[in-house]
C-alpha cells in the first residue's frame, strides 16, 4: 500500500527516538512492500524557535494531508518560563483539537523479562495487561483560564457527547478483550465526574450489557493501580486524570520509555506517540529508550493503516529483542551497561522477518 505520515520529531529526545521509529517504517516498507512517504515537519519548541509558533500553518495542513501522524516529545525548560508568550504545549493541544483526536489509547503490558525492571515486585506486575482511554479534547485543559498577579482559574467542562463517545471507544475495545471497563472520576466532588458518571452509567446500560462496568473514584484507582493492577483491563477517563494515571502506570512496566500511544478519532487518521516527554537532561547522549516509539509505530500500522499483521511482526520483533536481554539505560542499574538508542533499534530490526 502507499501511505502518507507525517513525522513531526519535536524537541529534546524527540527527533532520537523518531529515528528509531523512521527506521522501522522504512524496514516494514521494504520487507512488505509498502510505499511510506515520510515528512519531516516542525512541531513544538523547535517550530517556536524557527516560526514563532508551535503548530505552523504548513504543519497542521500537512497533518491533515496524512494517513497518519508520528510525533516525538516536546518542550523543555528553554519555553517553560512562567511568563512564555507561547508554549510548546499550545501546539499539543490545538493539533489534538484540529484533528479531531479526541480518543488516547495508552496498553500497558508487563513484558515477563523486565518484571525486575519494575519498583514493585515481580508477583505485583505479573501478567499486567491494560489499557487507559483517556479522553483527549475536553476539560481542564482546554476551559477558559484566568491569571494575575494573586489569583488564577481553570475551567473543567464536559458535555454529554463527549462523555458518550469515550465511554464508546473504551466499551468496544473491552469487547474485544476481557470485556471489562473501569470508569474513573471524582464524582464523590466534582459536578463534571457526576456528570461522567451518569452519562456513561446510562451508555453502558443500553448499549454494551456484556460487558461488566466498575466506576472507581480517582483516589483509589491510582491506590489500586499499585496495589493490583491485575485486576484492570480497559480504564476510561477524563482528560488530566487519565494524564496522571498513565504515568503512574508506567512504572509497572518499568519505565516511562516503553510505553506507546494511539490519539484517535473519528477518522482513521491518527497521533502516535510515546507517551514519554521530551527529557532534555538526556537529549543528544544517545541513551533514549526507542522502545516507546517503535510501539507506537505498531500502533499506527494496525489503526490507520489497517496493516495488522505488520504491526504485529514489529510487535514481536521488539518483544523478541527485550527477551533477548536489548536494555537501554533506563532499564537497568546506574551504571550497568546497556545499549544506544541506536543499538536497541538494531536488536528490534534484527527480529524482524525478511520479506515474504
Amino acid at each position: 500500500m502507499r501511505a502518507r505520515i507525517a513525522v513531526l520529531p519535536g524537541d529534546g529526545i524527540g527527533p532520537e527516538v523518531i529515528a528509531g521509529g523512521l527506521e522501522c517504517l522504512h524496514a516494514i516498507a521494504t520487507r512488505f512492500g509498502h510505499e511510506f512517504e515520510l515528512t519531516v515537519l516542525p512541531f513544538g519548541g523547535a517550530a517556536i524557535d524557527a516560526h514563532g509558533d508551535p503548530l505552523p500553518g504548513a504543519t497542521l495542513d500537512a497533518c491533515r494531508a496524512s494517513d497518519a501522524v508520528l510525533l516525538g516529545a516536546i518542550g523543555g525548560p528553554k519555553w517553560s518560563a512562567p511568563d512564555a508568550p507561547v508554549r510548546p504545549e499550545s501546539g499539543l493541544l490545538r493539533l489534538r483539537k484540529e484533528l479531531g483526536v479526541y480518543a488516547n489509547l495508552r496498553p500497558v503490558k508487563v513484558h515477563a523479562a523486565l518484571a525486575a525492571a519494575s519498583t514493585l515486585k515481580a508477583e505485583v506486575v505479573e501478567g499486567v495487561d491494560l489499557v487507559f482511554v483517556r479522553e483527549l479534547t475536553g476539560g481542564i485543559y482546554f476551559g477558559d483560564k484566568t491569571r494575575d498577579a494573586t489569583r488564577a482559574t481553570d475551567l473543567c467542562v464536559y458535555t454529554a457527547a463527549e462523555i458518550e463517545r469515550i465511554v464508546r471507544t473504551a466499551a468496544r475495545l473491552a469487547q474485544t478483550r476481557r470485556r471489562r471497563l473501569t470508569s474513573i472520576d471524582k464524582a464523590n466532588v466534582l459536578e463534571t465526574s457526576r456528570l461522567w458518571r451518569s452519562v456513561c452509567q446510562h451508555v453502558m446500560d443500553r448499549e454494551f450489557p456484556d460487558v461488566r462496568l466498575e466506576h472507581s473514584l480517582v483516589d483509589a484507582a491510582a491506590m489500586h493501580l499499585i496495589h493490583r493492577p491485575r485486576d484492570f483491563d480497559v480504564l476510561v477517563t477524563e482528560n488530566m486524570f487519565g494524564d496522571i494515571l498513565t504515568d503512574e502506570a508506567s512504572m509497572l512496566a518499568g519505565s516511562l520509555g516503553l510505553l506507546p500511544s494511539a490519539s484517535l478519532g473519528e477518522e482513521r487518521r491518527g497521533v502516535y506517540e510515546p507517551i514519554h516527554g521530551s527529557a532534555p537532561d538526556i537529549a543528544g547522549r544517545g541513551i533514549a529508550n526507542p522502545f516507546g516509539t517503535i510501539y507506537s509505530v505498531a500502533l499506527l500500522l494496525r489503526h490507520s493503516l489497517g496493516l495488522t499483521s505488520e504491526a504485529q511482526e514489529l510487535e514481536r520483533a521488539a518483544d523478541a529483542a527485550l527477551d533477548a536481554g536489548a536494555r537501554t539505560a533506563d532499564l537497568v542499574p546506574a551504571g550497568a551497561p546497556h545499549l544506544s538508542t541506536r543499538a536497541a533499534t538494531e536488536a528490534v530490526l534484527s527480529k524482524l522477518p525478511r520479506r515474504p
